[in-house]
């Protein structure tokens, strides 16, 4: 039987999803507690792969087992089991042949600018105490809806084989003193996101006009992008799935 978890995550003192050797990873955190649990060796599979302190308000992995499980109760075990940085939000069977990752349809992510000091905000988001022209910054965010290559923000000796994505929603929301980005799309290459928020920031900052930053899209170029923004500002909010695939 195959399962999918729904969870969620701080990834404050995690080395990131994927489990690797001589770290603590999510990914890795997990398997431990379902092989205990399960008395096996079980293994999963997450939609994606986030760095070492991004956080996930909803991520999905999956894993098989038989015989079937009890899941509320199960749930609820799995729970006691995992620290209190993870949390398991539900579990639901699905086909045989569903696949956490290759049949995402579409993935969403936030990113937090805090523009005033906040102790409570300090591990959650990038604290820049800046003015920034946040309508010309949503006018550059526009324009990825309508880009369609975006290897200039991709991580450097990836092994994708393409660098095409469908970006479906991207633009800032200023409440108060936070600043968060929104941005959803079919699939993202890695530091995609932190690449992009680093570039709109230097728009913003007035460091890069609108049409440089056409140009750095046309490039293909990492180089020719901001910095990629710290990794305590991004969330991972929601992956969708076709509702075929669940039981």
């Amino acid at each position: 039987m195959r399962y999918f978890i729904a969870l969620s995550y701080n990834g404050k003192h995690y080395h990131g999803w994927q489990t690797q050797p001589n770290a603590v990873t999510v990914q890795q955190t997990i398997e431990e507690a379902l092989s205990t649990l399960l008395r096996d060796k079980i293994s999963i599979l997450g939609a994606g792969r986030t760095d070492a302190g991004v956080h996930a308000r909803l991520m999905y992995a999956h894993f098989d087992y038989t015989p079937e499980l009890d899941v509320k109760v199960f749930i609820h075990q799995l729970n006691s089991f995992l620290p209190s940085a993870i949390a398991i939000k539900d579990i639901y069977p699905v086909i045989p042949d569903a696949h956490a990752r290759f049949d995402a349809v579409k993935r969403s992510y936030t990113y937090w600018v805090v523009q005033q000091k906040d102790p409570f905000l300090q591990d959650y988001a990038y604290y820049l105490r800046a003015d920034l022209d946040i309508a010309t910054m949503n006018k550059a965010a526009a324009i990825l809806l309508e880009t369609k290559d975006f290897q200039c923000f991709s991580k450097s000796n990836t092994d994708v084989k393409t660098y095409i994505c469908d970006v479906q929603e991207a633009h800032w929301q200023q409440d108060d003193s936070l600043l968060v980005f929104h941005i959803t799309a079919d699939r993202f290459l890695r530091n995609m996101v932190r690449a992009v928020v680093g570039t709109l920031i230097e728009v913003g900052l007035g460091r890069c006009s609108i049409s440089q930053f056409k140009q750095i899209l046309k490039s293909k170029d990492r180089r020719q992008a901001g910095v990629s923004v710290p990794a305590q500002g991004l969330y991972l909010t929601e992956v969708q799935y076709p509702k075929n695939i669940f039981l």
